[in-house]
């Protein structure tokens, strides 16, 4: 498979037969869902219902890595919170089909959490807390850190090593990064150490989704270590939404106050991150389709300033 297009041979026969595999019947219904950086599929069965199918981009996570997730994922199920984890044939859940690593997952379907709503963040606050205490009882050893090489430093190089940044802009954005990065590096040291812990690692909004039985959680693909308002931050518009949750919080686990002022170093490394992630990803034929701003000099611009913005206000 191309490490350029590494879906290329990712054909709706494959993804049927990946499901047939399992011993569970496709019926030829195949819906593609929304994701970038792998492949995922709701897939009809002869039998009824539906499955969802997620196809690992090759070469990203090493086979402990998503083993470890699929771990997580059937702990957090099992101590009966609403996680979703995936379906175990013959004792597997990382299945391999025509040279790609996928998992089968139940459908769970559900709407957008009410954001706006203080029970509802209050009720996400009580289930990230029950996650944490899952979460700190032990550490992942394949899935790494959610820290400055990660989410600063590797795509910073990806960036840097793109034709996608345009070459008049190299080095204004070599020096933004640069600034950004020290910045950060200055926030984390003046907090002081926090506890680490597994976490989801991507806890945005699209990975909550919400039934009249209430909300549970979706895709743990970026899983790592790291601060548990990692988990918080990003649900979190206001600060009277994260006291919302934090309410919530402090009803299952104790959280320590100190790692809101982390919350700028996280956001400031999420935004560098993305633009590395998308020229990382940039000969991969999703990525032009769906980020088609980013071929664009006034977007590495504007990203640019706001790189400066982010640097001053840290």
């Amino acid at each position: 498979m191309s490490e350029g297009a590494p879906y290329a041979a990712l054909s709706p026969d494959v993804v049927l037969a990946a499901v047939d595999a399992t011993g569970r019947w496709s019926d030829g219904r195949l819906l593609t869902l929304n994701s970038y950086e792998n492949r995922v599929f709701q897939v009809g069965l002869e039998d009824g219902g539906f499955v969802v199918v997620k196809f690992y981009r090759p070469g990203r996570w090493t086979d402990a890595a998503i083993e470890e997730e699929h771990a997580f994922a059937r702990e957090l199920a099992g101590a009966e919170l609403p996680m979703v984890d995936p379906l175990v044939f013959d004792g597997r859940s990382m299945l391999v089909h025509a040279g790609y690593r996928y998992a089968v997952y139940p459908r769970r379907g559900g709407r957008a959490p009410s954001l706006e709503s203080p029970d509802q963040l209050m009720w996400l606050g009580r289930l990230l807390a029950r996650m944490h205490a899952l979460g700190a009882r032990e550490p992942f050893r394949a899935r790494g850190t959610l820290d400055r090489a990660t989410m600063i430093d590797a795509p910073v190089r990806a960036t840097l090593g793109s034709d996608l940044l345009p070459a008049h802009l190299f080095d204004a954005y070599r020096h933004a990064a640069a600034r950004v990065e020290e910045a950060v590096a200055n926030r984390i040291e003046a907090v002081g150490p926090v506890r680490r812990i597994r976490l989801h690692g991507d806890c945005h909004p699209g990975n909550v989704l919400w039934t009249d039985a209430g909300p549970h959680f979706v895709d743990l693909d970026d899983a790592r270590m790291g601060p548990a308002v990692q988990d918080l931050w990003m649900l979190a518009g206001d600060d009277a939404m994260m006291d919302a949750l934090l309410e919530g919080y402090g009803q299952f686990r104790e959280f320590d106050p100190t790692e809101l002022a982390l919350v700028p170093a996280l956001r400031a490394m999420r935004q560098v991150h993305y633009a590395g992630w998308i020229a990382e990803r940039w000969h991969d034929p999703a990525f032009p389709a769906a980020f088609p701003f980013a071929a664009e000099p006034r977007w590495w611009e504007q990203h640019i300033a706001d790189l400066h913005d982010i640097a001053d206000d840290l």
